[in-house]
């Protein structure tokens, strides 16, 4: 995903991501259009790559349920009663970046 372009961050984000996205690149362009700067799409890409890294890394059902424990967390101020071990989010990430290699 480090120089991945639009069209391939885009289908590597989950389902309800999508709509953001495409939100947001709209924008981003329109407003390069007329400032003939683009800076922002550069920024706003790159932004996007590491998203669909993490949703590509721990696959859509792991990417809601990290999202779902922070939200948790923010709203609680507690983390949430199973949360993900680190060292399993590591090895998840691990595994799917070696086989995104083969």
């Amino acid at each position: 995903m480090i120089d991945a372009p639009p069209a391939v961050v885009r289908a590597a984000l989950v389902p309800e991501d999508v709509e953001r996205f495409d939100a947001q690149w709209r924008a981003t362009m329109a407003a390069a259009t007329e400032s003939l700067d683009l800076d922002g799409v550069q920024r706003l890409l790159e932004s996007w790559r590491n998203v669909a890294r993490l949703t590509v890394g721990l696959g859509h059902d792991g990417y809601r349920r990290m999202l779902s424990e922070a939200d948790h967390r923010l709203r609680t101020g507690e983390m949430p009663d199973n949360p993900v071990p680190i060292d399993e989010v590591r090895l998840r990430l691990a595994e799917r970046i070696a086989a995104g290699r083969s």
